[in-house]
């Protein structure tokens, strides 16, 4: 596969700079240099630094939880892709279930970040999901497909090619329960049609799409050897160096 594994770890609303430097120390000492997985650490704001500091001399890159879509301004409380910059951040997630139910984040807004993140040379992780009484009615591709357009719109097929999307089934997410290999592959099969139909097959074939629904180590073998299941978006397992360093051993043994 031409595809470049990911494994993301979205730490959320955990982690003191300290605890964060912790974690990234481990994560960074059982990384490569020539690593035949991307390794991504997200870290909350306050310890993007710290962090960044760590990692500096590995292969693990760093990944911001979110930014808002200005350059600066009154926007208390936000960060901008300018200091995501400053602290040398590569990735951000965007548009994530959490964020779009906590903060009533649309698909509207979701893309004007996404637009900005690429302008501002950072690389999207823009997330898309179903809640379990959307895929209880039988709607999950058209949900996916809706996000997924919605949080793409106006973006080139050069700048797509760059996109990273996180198929993030929201009844899965710090449940403990997992879309089977089989059920997660057909709404990624689905997602890489959506972008074969907006930029053609060849652009399609080139954007990674990670899962985001409860990956671990007990069921990342069997997601990772799907056909378009090119990493994961981690949550609860990337908050603890051996499970996350084995969910990278996982997508080693799948390369």
């Amino acid at each position: 596969m031409s595809r470049k594994y990911l494994i993301a770890g979205n730490w959320k609303m955990n982690k003191t700079p300290a605890d964060g430097a912790d974690l990234a120390k481990e994560i960074a000492s059982f990384v490569s240099k020539d690593e035949s997985v991307e390794v991504v650490v997200c870290p909350t704001a306050v310890a993007l630094d710290r962090v960044s500091q760590v990692i500096e001399d590995s292969a693990v890159k760093l990944g911001a939880q979110n930014l808002y879509p200005k350059a600066s301004g009154a926007y208390t409380g936000e960060i901008s892709a300018e200091m995501l910059r400053a602290v040398f951040a590569k990735y951000v997630i965007l548009g994530h279930s959490e964020r779009r139910e906590y903060f009533a984040e649309t698909d509207a807004f979701v893309n004007e970040k996404v637009k900005f993140a690429l302008e501002s040379n950072l690389i999207p992780i823009l997330c898309i999901g179903e809640t379990l009484e959307q895929r209880e009615a039988d709607e999950t591709l058209e949900v996916n497909k809706t996000q997924l357009l919605g949080g793409m719109e106006g973006v080139s097929a050069e700048d797509a090619a760059k996109v990273v999307i996180a198929y993030e089934p929201v009844w899965a997410i710090g449940t403990g329960k997992t879309a089977t290999p089989e059920m997660a592959q057909e709404v990624h099969a689905a997602i890489r049609s959506v972008l074969a139909e907006k930029y053609g097959s060849s652009v399609a074939e080139k954007i990674r799409i990670l899962y985001g629904g409860s990956m671990k180590p007990a069921n990342a073998d069997d997601l990772l050897a799907q056909k378009d299941i090119d990493g994961g978006l981690i949550g609860g397992a990337a908050l603890e160096a051996k499970s996350f360093c084995d969910l990278i051993e996982s997508a080693r043994k799948a390369d």
